[in-house]
């Protein structure tokens, strides 16, 4: 054991030197430091800067002049928000002021102009949420027969302004002679809409991802020209101190070069069997070499910026006792397996183990960033989650009936015993999904695209009370884009929208979901997958195909346990709603708000829609595992 004790202190030893490398007193000085502002804000760094800093150092402005009220300027120009509580992730707007100002007069010395926020963040490196208002400033009166949906809201000297009478209603473009501002609102304001929703007390949320990764890397974040910019120290380096440089390479080439060595050694010490070094440390190699894991880094980084979770986090080991040791297998997928477990005040959970974190950790932190934003009683709950080394999990609330898949098809289950819920418990599941997808697309205090909605995904409780699941792709965006930008399509073949294939098709946007959404509810009008190969009428291959044609010709539509005329209305209004959700042109879509609208009212007014398809998908998108396809 001597060598042993010998190597251990020297591989400590190059890593202090490389510690000390790397935070080196010689390291120039930053452009813009970190500084203090006050007691109430804290300190303020990227995307925030004082009014004295470079423009460079940040977006958005905070005045720190008055400690007893600190302010913030999120557009060049506009109003000055006093704000409560540190500027981190998620702070709240909460001005006393404009409390008073709006109480008496929303349209007296263009106060709406003032307020103005932006429409979303200048750059896309950094984003920000929060609930707004679109408001049309028009500087003549608008013909209510061209423009029925738009309310006249208040006057000044030269503008009227107008208002949407509901978010679906809100036109695609500013009318002519109108400009559009954002003005803070109320997060679930009544309808229809008024300036009384108006708010100054309201969350927003900024978050700067790459941010995070740039300071794990020693580097300053930076706008340059409009455009987001990581200074690192390397680049400091090429310019700076060619000693300290050579200083650097050293201690990196030493302190490697002895890492490798005591990893041959304690390899060369495991193939002895006295040797109880193993036994004793078996995860210290391991944990060596995944503290320089980048990956890692990054995803430890994304979890720091989120402060204080509602959800816990728990080691490992933990996990590994609430699941009795992963003894109870609950399912099986691409991210790994789903065990059975509990916690200590005794409540059932959910374990999701993820046997390996894909890209830089993207779907982990999707997940944890997009379900801590949610509360809804159509949302899994996630009640904590692990991330330690290489493993990690995520614990959600136990759902005892497990997935929709399994009710509406099960391959290990023949035909003609397979288990159908009944029509009325199938009818409320669609609605409460509906319900799920329309808070995350209007409800929550941003807008979550969730890119996967396909019965594997949905739970259900104990009273098949439906529940969105596994938001592992989902994409969080500001809640006034309309459009979503995407480097590649995300999704389970068979379910995903065309426009997320190829952009000739139009533009991706929440109405992807809604397509999602009517695949899937086609499949649980028919109990089956929408394509079926074994079915030996070729013509039946396609579901929405034949169901259509049935439809069209108001034949019957020969669905399996329908026996009354309750259910044959539920089973048709379903199969309708399915029809319009799956219109090639996403602007024939309706939003979830118009499907829970159409669920909930009577069957005969609903319109047959347009056939959705010009000729059936090809039989390879029946796989549903999840692919990721490039879009050129």
């Amino acid at each position: 054991m001597a060598p042993v004790a010998l190597f251990i202190p020297a591989i400590l030893a190059h890593l202090v030197v490389l510690h000390s490398a790397e935070y080196s007193a010689e390291e120039p000085a930053k452009l813009c430091p970190v500084h203090f502002c006050s007691s109430s804000a804290g300190n303020i760094s990227f995307p925030f800067k004082r009014r004295e800093d470079p423009p460079e150092c940040g977006l958005f402005t905070v005045d720190c002049s008055v400690p007893t009220r600190t302010t913030v300027q999120l557009k060049e120009g506009g109003y000055w928000y006093e704000f409560q509580g540190p500027l981190s992730t998620t702070f709240f707007i909460n001005d006393k002021d404009l409390a008073d100002h709006l109480e008496k007069n929303h349209c007296i010395d263009g106060v709406l102009d003032d307020l103005s926020l932006p429409r979303a963040s200048p750059i896309p490196e950094v984003s920000l949420f929060t609930h707004t208002l679109t408001l049309f400033k028009c500087s003549t009166t608008l013909d209510k027969n061209s423009f029925p949906q738009l309310n006249d809201a208040c006057r000044d000297a030269s503008h009227t302004y107008y208002v949407a009478s509901s978010y679906s209603s809100l036109p695609s473009s500013p009318p002519p002679g109108c400009a559009t501002i954002q003005v803070p609102i109320l997060p679930s304001p009544p309808q229809p809409i008024t300036l009384s929703s108006l708010t100054a007390e309201f969350s927003l949320e900024v978050e700067a991802r790459k941010c995070y990764q740039c300071r794990e890397r020693k580097g300053e974040c930076l706008v340059e020209y409009g455009k987001y910019k990581c200074t690192t120290r390397e680049k400091v380096l090429i310019a700076g101190d060619t000693q300290l440089k050579l200083k650097l390479g050293l201690g990196i080439g030493l302190g490697f070069s002895t890492l490798l060595a005591i990893c041959i050694f304690l390899l060369l010490l495991c193939k002895q069997k006295r040797s109880g070094l193993c036994y004793r440390h078996p995860s210290c190699l391991l944990f060596l070499l995944e503290r320089v894991n980048p990956k890692h880094q990054i995803v430890e980084a994304f979890l720091r910026s989120y402060g204080q979770l509602q959800a816990q986090r728990h080691s490992y080991s933990e996990v590994k006792k609430m699941t009795n040791s992963f003894k109870e297998k609950l399912g099986q997928g691409g991210y790994g397996a789903v065990y059975k477990g509990k916690l200590k005040d005794g409540r059932l959970v959910a374990v999701k183990v993820l046997t390996k974190l894909k890209g830089d950790g993207e779907e982990f932190m999707n997940e944890v960033a997009a379900i801590s934003r949610t509360s809804h009683v159509n949302i899994v709950s996630l009640l904590g989650y692990c991330f330690e080394h290489s493993k990690g999990a995520l614990i959600y609330e136990f759902m005892p009936n497990g997935s929709l898949e399994k009710f509406i098809f099960d391959a290990s289950t023949p035909k003609n015993d397979h288990h159908h819920l009944g029509w009325e418990t199938l009818d409320q599941i669609s609605l409460g999904i509906a319900r799920g997808l329309e808070y995350l697309h209007r409800g929550c205090n941003t807008r979550i695209l969730h890119f996967d909605i396909k019965p594997h995904n949905i739970l259900l409780s104990e009273k098949f009370t439906p529940k969105i699941s596994d938001f592992g792709l989902a994409k969080i965006c500001n809640m006034n884009e309309s459009i979503v930008s995407m480097l590649g399509a995300r999704g389970t073949a068979g379910y995903i929208a065309p426009e997320v294939f190829s952009r000739n098709f139009g533009k991706v946007s929440h109405k992807s979901d809604v397509y999602s959404y009517g695949m899937m509810l086609s499949e649980m009008v028919g109990g089956r997958r929408n394509i079926d190969i074994e079915v030996e009428n070729t013509s039946e291959i396609y579901f929405p195909h034949w169901i259509y044609q049935r439809l069209e010709r108001n034949a019957e539509l020969g669905l399996r346990s329908v026996t009354n005329e309750e259910d044959k209305e539920r089973a048709r209004k379903m199969i309708i709603v399915s029809l319009w959700c799956i219109q090639t042109d996403p602007s024939n879509r309706p939003a979830m708000k118009e499907v829970i609208d159409m669920l909930e009212g009577s069957v005969d007014s609903l319109q047959i829609p347009p056939k959705p398809y010009l000729s059936s998908p090809p039989k390879s998108q029946a796989d549903s595992s999840t692919t990721l396809v490039s879009i050129q």
